[in-house]
């Protein structure tokens, strides 16, 4: 590279081969994300268009496969990415606690309840949320998911009055959500509100290039 001072400004010139090497890292390269796979680079095109919208990303792929990734690169280059982005897992919390980590409760809602305590989605407030492993949430909590969706109101554990949230959803799961729902395992209207823009990760075996 040769680089050219005039007055206090500096200016860097790239020589052909090192631009050339740029734009085949920037092809290649996803924020953390690196891959030289073709469906990879299908995903990385996909990302940097739907990042700046609001619409509700699916993300499906194999344990590993670096779903959580793939959502952080969409909250960064999304126009919400100096807001708070959150994620849980939800497989990894037991159906008694997932309810008040999602939507939060008020004081004396259960027995340990000593305290008010805003959910993810009053945290996530105006920036995005992730909810990872969907397919492990509960029949009985599908509608309350549904219904922020759908209108953007929760109501906290114990509460009595709808608390309104502007949070952009990310999904992701291993499961295969449309077979669930064949199976009554999880609500269609559900999926038709997750399944906006549908995300596939391929597995690791088939990255070969990586």
């Amino acid at each position: 590279q040769d680089v050219i001072k005039i007055g206090k400004a500096t200016f860097t010139f790239l020589c052909q081969k090192e631009t050339k090497k740029l734009q085949a890292q920037k092809e290649n390269n996803f924020d953390s994300i690196i891959s030289q796979n073709a469906s990879m680079k299908e995903v990385f095109s996909l990302i940097q268009v739907v990042a700046p919208t609001d619409v509700t990303v699916f993300i499906h792929g194999e344990t590993g496969t670096g779903k959580e990734l793939v959502a952080r690169a969409i909250s960064q280059h999304s126009l919400r990415t100096d807001k708070p982005f959150l994620s849980v897992n939800c497989g990894a919390i037991s159906k008694d606690l997932i309810e008040s980590e999602l939507f939060g409760h008020e004081k004396g809602a259960f027995t340990s309840a000593h305290q008010q305590r805003k959910g993810l989605f009053e945290q996530a407030h105006q920036g995005t949320l992730f909810l990872d492993e969907i397919g492990e949430l509960s029949l009985e909590l599908q509608p309350k998911l549904l219904r922020v969706l759908e209108t953007g109101d929760l109501r906290r554990v114990g509460g009595h009055q709808d608390i309104h949230v502007d949070v952009r959803i990310i999904a992701a799961t291993h499961r295969d959500l449309p077979e669930m729902v064949k199976q009554n395992r999880f609500r269609e209207d559900l999926l038709y509100r997750l399944f906006v823009i549908p995300v596939e990760i391929p597995a690791l075996r088939d990255r070969k290039e990586d």
